[in-house]
């Protein structure tokens, strides 16, 4: 079981799901981020089994409105309020201390309500319309979730953090060549095997808008931060979720 252990700090850090008494010391969590797709992998297999059940017999919206719910409540909606925080930092008129102020108070701005409205109705939306059986959900969530969160440790790899804070452990641990080397291949493992082409399609968009919201945070913010991670989740899962279901998807199961 010992083993174990990081995947299950990884989990208890990300989800509210019960792990045990696993470290939840932020530092070794952050040694341990190259296991984040590991953790997309699990909660996608939960909410995509979740998800194959009830299109048996609910209607697609209901589908979408309940698949969106569980993923919120599931990752304990951080990721969801960094979106929030992200753009109303992103929205702020002023200079970079005027937009870090904005993303850390604790208030939900228009700009934040707007982003979450906008979310909210894409993630409905795309299950209402993109999805020919149960089966492409459950493949998909999986990807998009595992791109997901592959995309938080690549950008923890690739920038520096905006100031000392939530991101700083994660940005200066995520530098080894290694660990980034094995989150990769273990991304690529599972989209290649649960969607082929289409998810790397899907991983392909996802790694621009993680390229954008690198520059678009350095411009803005001097670098990334906690917020821009979680940001980076929502707005990857939801393009991969909509480049998957415009594609075709062929997998190995």
């Amino acid at each position: 079981m010992a083993s174990l252990k990081p995947v299950q700090s990884v989990l208890a850090f990300l989800t509210i799901l019960p792990s045990g008494k696993q470290s939840h010391d932020i530092h070794y969590v952050a040694r341990n981020m190259y296991l984040f797709p590991v953790a997309g992998l699990v909660i996608g297999a939960i909410i995509g089994a979740m998800a194959f059940g009830i299109s048996q017999f609910l209607h697609p919206l209901l589908v979408g409105l309940l698949v969106t719910g569980a993923l919120v409540i599931i990752t304990g909606v951080h990721h969801t309020d960094a979106l929030a925080d992200f753009a109303d930092g992103l929205m702020a008129k002023g200079g970079k201390e005027v937009k870090r102020k904005a993303m850390l108070d604790p208030a939900v701005g228009s700009a934040g309500v707007g982003a979450l409205v906008m979310y909210f109705a894409g993630m409905i939306i795309v299950f209402y319309t993109g999805f020919a059986s149960g089966f492409a959900i459950l493949t998909s969530v999986i990807t998009a979730e595992v791109i997901a969160k592959y995309v938080m440790v690549l950008l923890a790899n690739r920038g520096l953090s905006a100031w000392e804070g939530f991101s700083s452990p994660f940005t200066a641990a995520m530098k080894d060549k290694r660990k980034i080397a094995a989150a990769t291949g273990m991304m690529l493992a599972i989209v290649w095997f649960s969607s082929s082409y289409a998810g790397i399609a899907a991983l392909g968009v996802s790694l621009g808008i993680a390229g954008l919201m690198r520059y678009v945070s350095g411009k803005s913010f001097g670098g990334i931060s906690g917020d821009v991670l979680g940001a980076s989740n929502e707005m990857t899962r939801l393009s991969s979720l909509i480049v998957l279901s415009s594609l075709p998807v062929m997998t190995f199961f």
